[in-house]
């Protein structure tokens, strides 16, 4: 008699799933780009914006949305990242860590809380993969983005070599 193998999810799936995080279809490219590519061991999402019940998630900080607004905008964001992670890959088990985050906050001038805003990524990452999810960062406040969102993110990693 034959066997039936379960297909179990890996401790890092089986922990996505316990935090209540489903991964989205990924976005596609919205003009002349690709989504990721990676060179060596290091792997390079374009910027994702953010969305809000899958449109673009548009305001600016400091006029029409809150810093917690933001931050919110920045974890979903967060999110979408890990599915383009996870298309490119094949699978998020390979990821070693998170290697640098760079954020994007459409704000007005006088607003000056991009790094609490940016925190809603960087927190998302942290709890996903630990200490492997803690990166350098830079988080910059612009005067528009694309189609008006509120914030856009991208991000390197480093995957493991035996690829």
């Amino acid at each position: 008699m034959k066997k039936t193998m379960i297909n179990t999810p890996s401790p890092l799936y089986q922990h996505i799933q316990n935090l209540g995080i489903v991964l989205p279809k990924p976005s596609a490219p919205a003009a002349s780009y690709v989504m990721s590519t990676h060179v060596g061991n290091l792997v390079y999402l374009s910027g994702h914006i953010a969305k809000k019940d899958g449109v673009p998630w548009v305001g600016k900080l400091g006029k029409d949305l809150t810093t917690e607004e933001g931050k919110v905008a920045a974890r979903l964001i967060a999110i979408d990242l890990l599915a383009s992670l996870e298309k490119h890959l094949g699978d998020l088990d390979s990821i070693q860590r998170i290697i640098k985050v760079s954020s994007f906050v459409n704000c007005t001038p006088e607003y000056t809380e991009h790094h609490l805003v940016t925190n809603g990524c960087s927190e998302l990452l942290v709890e996903v993969f630990g200490d492997a999810g803690k990166h350098a960062r830079s988080a910059v406040g612009v005067n528009q983005l694309p189609m008006g969102v509120c914030v856009e993110i991208e991000l390197v990693a480093e995957i493991s070599t035996d690829r």
